[in-house]
C-alpha cells in the first residue's frame, strides 16, 4: 500500500504495479479522468459521494463553525499536495484547487500537511473523512459551503479480476465508509 499522486495511482494500476487505487471525480475533473481511465483500460467503481470539507487545526479560529466558505478561509494558507510532472489541475488531490487562494503551500506528504495545518492555521479541502485513531484529535473537519461534490471510488484494471486480498481490502474500506455515515454506492453510482 502506498500513498501517491493521482496520475501515479492511475499509472500504477494501468501497469499492474497496483491492483486498486483510490481517486475521486468532481464536476471539474470527471470528463478528463474518465477519458484517461478508458485509454488505460481501467474501471472506476464508485464507493460514496461526499460534500467537500476543510481540514483545519482544532485550535483554528474557524473551528466550531457549522460550515465555512472560501471567503472565510481567504486569510489562511491553502495546503495542497504537489502533483509532480503531471501538475494538471485535473489531477489535484484537493477539490476546488482552481479557486483563488492568497497563499498556497504545496507539500509532498500527509504528515507535513497536517503539521502545517496546525502550525500555520492552514487548511486543505477534502472529503471530510478523518480518523482520529490515525490522525489524533489535533485536526478537525468542517463542511465547506459549496455546490461541488466528490464521488470517491476505486479504480482497477479491466483485464484481470481482483485478487482475494484486494476484494477483502475493498470490503473493509466499505465498512469504514459506512461507519462514517456515508451511503455505499452501487457500481452504477447510485
Amino acid at each position: 500500500m502506498r500513498e501517491t499522486r493521482t496520475y501515479e495511482i492511475i499509472e500504477d494500476v494501468a501497469n499492474f504495479r497496483s491492483e486498486v487505487g483510490i481517486i475521486y471525480f468532481s464536476q471539474f475533473n470527471e470528463k478528463v479522468l474518465k477519458k484517461l481511465l478508458k485509454e488505460n483500460h481501467l474501471l472506476f467503481i464508485p464507493l460514496f459521494e461526499a460534500a467537500p470539507h476543510v481540514f483545519i487545526s482544532s485550535m483554528h479560529p474557524l473551528t466550531g463553525r457549522k460550515e465555512v466558505t472560501l471567503e472565510d478561509l481567504e486569510d489562511y494558507p491553502f495546503l495542497a499536495f504537489e502533483q509532480g510532472t503531471f501538475n494538471s489541475f485535473y489531477f489535484s488531490e484537493e477539490i476546488l484547487s482552481t479557486a483563488p487562494h492568497k497563499k498556497t503551500i504545496h507539500v509532498s506528504d500527509r504528515a507535513t500537511l497536517f503539521n502545517l495545518l496546525i502550525g500555520l492555521n492552514g487548511y486543505t479541502i477534502c472529503s471530510g473523512i478523518l480518523n482520529s485513531n490515525l490522525n489524533g484529535d489535533n485536526i478537525v473537519s468542517v463542511p465547506l459551503k459549496t455546490e461541488e461534490w466528490m464521488r470517491i471510488g476505486y479504480i482497477c484494471n479491466d483485464k484481470f479480476p481482483l485478487s482475494p486480498i484486494s476484494l477483502s481490502y475493498i470490503r473493509e474500506l466499505k465498512n469504514v465508509i459506512a461507519a462514517e455515515g456515508f451511503v455505499i454506492l452501487t457500481e452504477s453510482g447510485r
